[in-house]
């Protein structure tokens, strides 16, 4: 069984990163382990959110795995608060990375050509030499932009994406994948680098909530791992997404409270997942 870790914060309410994370890559069959880089009350698109740094924590936990010789088939990082808390998370990389070890890494910062709230252009510095160590890096087509130093527009051609893949493996990720492809009003696409480059197109579903994009990375990573090349898994995770969101929406509810994985998990059990584009 492939063994992954997982480094990125704990939200105690509101479906999104480790509490997504564990479970779906769990249910595809590979030994999940966490790191937390903090701990949230609830996500923050909640008002007065507590939030406890785990700074502290995360070495300590670290040094017991070292003098247990822990291995990692996979390290998988998402969501990371500051510029202090992504450098704790490239030392760990170094750290926990032998030669078949897979670095997967989603740089959340921003979307719509706009940083999220907390980040900055320092932060962007930051991540880029947390992706220089990726093999794999999944950022969206504003935070491609942020990190190669392109200009964002609304609407992307191929050779804008290109360029953008181009720069992102110059940085060194050797699969760079970008999300969030504005390709027709209704349409979405997602393209990369695998052994060539790959484009795939998919129809826009009008709804959006918070921890898609987790649950886009975790199924991505799981595939990989599973045996699955960068395109066949980024369909599977486009796939899974979709149905998702479907289930979601007939569901009803606040959408603060995230998507319902729950009813979508036993897609993931079967061997070819879920395929989309066209």
């Amino acid at each position: 069984m492939k063994r992954i870790l997982t480094i990125q914060d704990i939200s105690c309410f509101g479906k999104c990163s480790t509490t997504i994370a564990l479970p779906v890559l769990s249910v595809m069959g590979i030994e999940t382990v966490i790191l937390p880089t903090a701990l949230f009350s609830m996500h923050t698109l909640f008002k007065d959110v507590y939030r406890r740094d785990l700074s502290y924590e995360m070495e300590r936990i670290a040094e017991r795995w070292e003098r247990e010789n822990i291995h990692f088939d996979a390290i998988y990082t998402a969501y990371l608060g500051s510029v202090d808390e992504t450098e704790i998370v490239m030392d760990m990389i170094r750290r926990f990375k032998r030669d078949n070890t897979l670095v997967f890494v989603d740089p959340v910062m921003g979307d719509n050509g706009r940083f999220y709230t907390g980040f900055d252009q320092t932060y962007a510095e930051k991540t880029r030499e947390l992706c220089a160590l990726a093999d794999v890096a999944v950022p969206n087509v504003t935070e491609s932009c942020f990190l190669t130093g392109y200009p964002y527009s609304e609407q992307q051609d191929i050779e804008q994406i290109r360029e953008l893949l181009n720069g992102l493996r110059d940085m060194g990720i050797a699969g760079p994948v970008i999300t969030g492809i504005n390709t027709a009003p209704d349409r979405i696409a997602v393209a990369g680098f695998g052994s060539e480059l790959f484009i795939k197109e998919y129809e826009r579903i009008p709804a959006s909530y918070h921890g898609t994009g987790d649950i886009f990375s975790s199924v991505c990573i799981g595939s990989i791992l599973n045996g699955k090349s960068p395109a066949e898994a980024v369909d599977a995770a486009a796939g899974y997404v979709a149905e998702t969101i479907k289930a979601t929406m007939e569901q009803g509810g606040d959408p603060r409270y995230g998507v319902a994985f729950e009813k979508t998990l036993p897609l993931l059990t079967l061997g070819d997942g879920v395929r989309v584009s066209k």
